[in-house]
């Protein structure tokens, strides 16, 4: 799962967003220096990442990459993730449902952005700036953010190749995200509902 989803999947809950935003940024024992709250939230970050790279969904979309990308299908299939999800009408009505809810998540995140670690701190303004969140609804928000992986990895040095499987595969890909996210929305309401308990 990328940005999108993480967001989304933290049920308006600022607190758990932060966390959840910010959790690839916080290694090891370090969460246990955050409020509780945000603890919950890197938590529940890191039981969907669990999920979603166990899920037999994710194992057929990673397929489609594999042969080009290797151990790197992982990370363009968790883009394209989140290109179904802000286009699912059963999650977000229309684009204007999908605005409102990504420029409700700068502003939750913006309240938190004292204890930002260094990394996240960095990478914000340009995702608010940008409009990551509302932008995976575009092809060419897709194009562009796997270019940014490429940006950001050490043994890749092209994702042409990456959006074109996209493009080719998608309505397979659009199928196992339809096969799978009810199911990922479920298990990180239960998780998010027992750490809260």
């Amino acid at each position: 799962m990328n940005y999108l989803a993480h967001a989304w999947l933290s049920f308006n809950d600022s607190a758990i967003l932060t966390g959840n935003m910010i959790s690839d940024f916080v290694k090891g024992k370090r969460q246990y220096d955050y409020p509780m709250n945000i603890q919950y939230g890197i938590r529940l970050h890191r039981a969907i990442d669990t999920f979603t790279d166990t899920h037999e969904a994710t194992r057929q979309m990673k397929s489609f990459f594999q042969a080009d990308y290797r151990l790197y299908a992982g990370a363009f299939v968790d883009i394209v993730y989140d290109y179904f999800l802000a286009n699912d009408i059963t999650q977000f009505k229309d684009s204007t449902a999908l605005a409102s809810f990504t420029s409700n998540s700068y502003q939750q995140l913006s309240e938190f952005s004292s204890i930002f670690p260094p990394a996240f701190s960095s990478l914000f303004p340009y995702l608010q700036s940008q409009d990551w969140l509302s932008n995976y609804q575009h092809e060419w928000g897709i194009e562009k953010s796997f270019g940014g992986l490429v940006r950001r990895a050490v043994y890749l040095h092209e994702s042409t190749r990456a959006f074109e499987l996209f493009l080719q595969h998608k309505s397979s890909l659009q199928s196992c995200y339809n096969d799978f996210f009810p199911s990922l929305k479920n298990h990180s309401f239960h998780t998010m509902n027992l750490l809260l308990k």
